[in-house]
């Protein structure tokens, strides 16, 4: 069986070092392997229980059309993500187009003209400084009169509790925590963290909104952050949650009264969650959500498979080869521009689509800099799927993420040495 197997990855345009070396790494992550196992059972099972706590069944797959009153697959499939986050409500919407806009839909439905946004984690995701102002554009909550603060986490990770107390004010509205590290090196935050980070907030301002931005964490641990304390929870489901399947959509969960304001900012006052047919991809939704777990611990083993392997090569990545995950993002500092090019030229050359086609930096919207992207997906920009991206500007660093299964992500990676090696940018 090895043999044949080896005969393959040779086929696939593995070189017999490459893959020896990086097979040998492998060996060593037996442990890790079973770890993130037991956690996607568990949360293989939570799924599981709050689909049959919500009686879900065929008739919640069915479309609608037009305003989409009395959609009950929707209204179910809701109820099931409340379940699962353990929260008063949920908004899951084929309607919402991306993480970046259920964020914004999030933030808008509930700041008002003179609120303060505190982010006490350091800056934003790229694509949200549009959203907040930071960068100015078009519509931005900034235009509303709607300000915004930050505290940047110390050297070593963790929050400045000082700053962040001497941040809050009477206008501090809402709290956004950023669990990923965007496109930055930092260390992204464990539930644990959020937590304590809330707990210290709410204990100076206990009116105040706490929400997370969840993207590319769930499933990652047995708990959420809503489990810890936060007041909303914002993603996507071309991510984690929806297992592949979803093809398009958001949710957002929480409390009753932010959920609700959250949607009259989707649709408008007055409708809310009332209206916003599916077309037809409840069952994708649900199924998806059903896959989640099993997904995520894929995409997890490939993220450590990859911190091993290019931590072995002599490059920084964050996390480390040895640290917990709270994430399914894996960030290497490459040091070149030739070398994020290569590291995306193999993760494309892997995959089930478009596999032929050479990924090259162009002027990306809502980036301050070219920005590559490899992802042969069969969900246009699912992060979920075997992806990877980079801003071409120092550090030079490469995000990986995704991977359906473990073993289309072990390929990624693969090739992704190859290609490097190919251009005589490491030696093995």
């Amino acid at each position: 069986m090895n043999d044949e197997r080896n005969a393959i990855y040779h086929e696939l345009g593995i070189e017999k070092s490459v893959f020896e070396y990086c097979s040998n790494i492998e060996a060593g992550l037996k442990d890790r392997f079973v770890s993130i196992d037991e956690v996607a059972e568990i949360n293989q099972l939570k799924v599981i229980q709050a689909m049959q706590k919500n009686r879900v069944n065929d008739t919640h797959f069915a479309e609608s059309t037009g305003y989409g009153y009395n959609d009950a697959g929707r209204e179910t499939l809701e109820a099931v993500y409340a379940s699962v986050f353990h929260t008063e409500a949920a908004l899951v919407r084929p309607l919402i187009a991306c993480g970046t806009h259920a964020l914004t839909v999030a933030l808008a439905g509930n700041l008002r003209p003179g609120d303060e946004i505190l982010s006490p984690a350091g800056k934003p995701y790229d694509t949200m400084e549009g959203v907040i102002g930071i960068r100015p554009q078009k519509g931005s909550l900034a235009e509303y009169g709607i300000t915004y603060a930050q505290t940047d986490l110390c050297e070593d990770g963790s929050f400045d509790y000082e700053g962040i107390e001497k941040k809050l004010n009477e206008r501090t509205k809402l709290i956004l925590i950023q669990r990923s590290k965007g496109y930055q090196t930092r260390p992204t935050l464990s539930v644990k963290r959020i937590g304590e980070v809330i707990d210290f907030i709410k204990s100076k301002k206990p009116d105040v909104i706490c929400m997370v931005d969840n993207c590319y964490g769930e499933f990652v641990e047995t708990l959420e952050p809503t489990d810890v304390g936060a007041d909303l929870c914002v993603g996507s489901l071309i991510k984690n949650p929806g297992g592949g399947l979803a093809p398009i959509g958001g949710y957002i969960v929480g409390k009753k009264e932010y959920v609700e304001n959250a949607a009259y900012r989707l649709t408008s006052p007055g409708l809310g969650s009332e209206v916003g047919a599916t077309l037809g991809v409840n069952r994708a939704f649900f199924q998806g959500l059903f896959l989640a777990p099993t997904v995520v611990a894929g995409a997890l083993k490939g993220a450590v498979y990859a911190a091993s392997i290019y931590e072995r090569l002599g490059f920084m990545v964050v996390p480390d080869s040895k640290e917990s995950r709270h994430d399914i993002i894996q960030a290497v500092t490459l040091k070149s521009q030739e070398a994020i090019i290569a590291f995306c030229k193999g993760i494309q050359a892997a995959a089930p689509v478009d596999s032929y086609v050479d990924p090259e930096p162009w002027d990306m919207p809502g980036y301050d800099s070219k920005v590559i992207m490899a992802a042969g997906a069969f969900i246009q920009g699912a992060s979920i799927e075997l992806s990877a991206d980079a801003p071409i500007k120092p550090p030079y660093a490469v995000y990986f993420q995704g991977g359906l299964t473990w073993y289309h992500a072990k390929l990624g990676i693969l090739m992704s040495v190859q290609k490097l090696w190919e251009s005589r940018l490491i030696s093995l």
